[in-house]
C-alpha cells in the first residue's frame, strides 16, 4: 500500500524542551493509524504539526498523491479535528457545514444534506449544535471534518468523555468512512484498548520520540495470549507439545515452558502433558492487550 504522508526526523522545541523529538513515521494510504502516548508524550504537537497548525522546528514532512508523487495538500485535502470539534452551540448543523464548505470555496449546498446523511444526524440538521449530545457533537465534528472530501483525517481524542454508546457510534464512524470513502486517519487516544479495535498501524510515542512502529498483525503476533505451564520434565513436556502440533513454544526456565496458543488451548495442553505422564505444578493464562504492550515497551509496569 502506497505512503499517503511521512515525516523525516521531525521535531518541535519550546524553549529548552523537546516535545517532538526527530519523529520518523510513515502513514499509508487506507489507514487507520494509531498514535499511542501519555499526556504530554507528544501526540497532539505531532498531529498539529501533521495539520499544519503548527510549524516544525527540525525536520520535515510530505504529502504523496496516489500516484506516490510528492505534491502539496490542496485545501481541505487534509483535514482535522484536535482539542475540539471547533463548532458552534448556537448555530445549526447543516448551516455549519454549509459554513465550512464556503471557506474551502465549495459551491452549492448539495454537499451539507449528504454528510449529514453519512454520519446520521440528517433529522437534526436544523437543530442548534447546543441541544446535541456529546456524541452527536463528536459525529457533526467528524461531519465537518469531511467537508472537501479529505484524503486524510487527523484526529485528536474523537471519543474522549463519551459513553459506551458514544464511543460505539464514533468507532462504526470511523470505519465506515476509511472503508467506503477510502479516508486515512490517524487517531490517538489513551483508551488504547478501543483503538486497538479499529487502528491497523501504530506508533508508540513518549518523551516526543517515536519508540516503535508496527502493524496489527506484529502487534498481536508479539502480544499474544500465551500459556504458562511450570512441569516436572521440561524436555518431556517440549516433545509432547510439539506432537499436539504446538509449534511456537519457549522454555523459560528449567522448569517452565510459555506456549503461545488461545487461552481456550489449556483443556488440550493439560490433557496431553498428564497423559504423558507429567506432573503440571502449575498454569497461568496470560491475556495480553495493547495498553499492557505499551506500559512494557515504555518500561510503565
Amino acid at each position: 500500500m502506497s505512503v499517503i504522508l511521512e515525516t523525516k526526523q521531525l521535531s518541535k522545541i519550546f524553549g529548552h524542551q523537546k516535545a517532538v523529538d526527530q519523529a520518523s513515521i510513515s502513514v499509508h494510504r487506507g489507514d487507520i493509524y494509531g498514535l499511542i502516548g501519555r499526556n504530554g508524550a507528544g501526540k497532539t504537537t505531532l498531529m498539529r504539526m501533521l495539520a499544519g497548525l503548527a510549524h516544525p522546528t527540525q525536520g520535515s514532512y510530505h504529502f504523496y498523491n496516489e500516484q506516490g508523487q510528492e505534491v502539496l495538500p490542496e485545501p481541505g485535502q487534509i483535514s482535522n479535528l484536535i482539542e475540539n470539534t471547533g463548532i458552534y452551540p448556537g448555530m445549526k448543523a447543516a448551516d455549519q457545514l454549509l459554513l465550512k464548505g464556503q471557506s474551502l470555496g465549495l459551491k452549492g449546498d448539495a454537499y451539507v444534506k449528504e454528510i449529514l446523511d453519512m454520519v446520521g444526524l440528517s433529522r437534526v440538521g436544523k437543530k442548534p449544535v447546543k441541544s446535541f449530545s456529546m456524541g452527536m457533537k463528536q459525529r457533526l465534528g467528524l461531519g465537518l471534518a469531511m467537508v472537501g472530501n479529505p484524503s486524510l483525517i487527523i484526529l485528536d481524542e474523537p471519543i474522549n468523555g463519551l459513553d459506551p454508546q458514544g464511543i460505539a457510534e464514533v468507532r462504526n464512524l470511523i470505519t465506515y468512512l476509511n472503508k467506503e470513502f477510502n479516508v486515512t486517519f490517524i487517531i490517538s487516544s489513551h483508551i488504547l484498548d478501543e483503538l486497538s479495535r479499529i487502528a491497523n498501524r501504530f506508533a508508540i510515542i513518549d518523551h516526543g520520540q517515536i519508540l516503535q512502529e508496527l502493524d496489527h498483525e506484529t502487534f498481536e503476533d508479539k502480544s499474544r495470549d500465551r500459556i504458562e505451564i511450570r512441569v516436572d520434565r521440561t524436555d518431556v513436556a517440549m516433545e509432547a507439545l510439539a506432537e499436539l502440533g504446538y509449534s511456537k513454544v519457549q522454555q523459560v526456565s528449567p522448569n517452565d515452558i510459555h506456549i503461545y496458543a488461545s487461552y481456550e488451548d489449556t483443556g488440550r495442553i493439560v490433557l496431553g502433558l498428564v497423559r504423558k505422564g507429567l506432573e503440571i505444578k502449575g498454569f497461568t493464562l496470560h491475556r495480553n492487550s495493547l495498553e499492557e504492550y505499551y506500559l512494557a515497551l515504555t518500561g510503565q509496569h
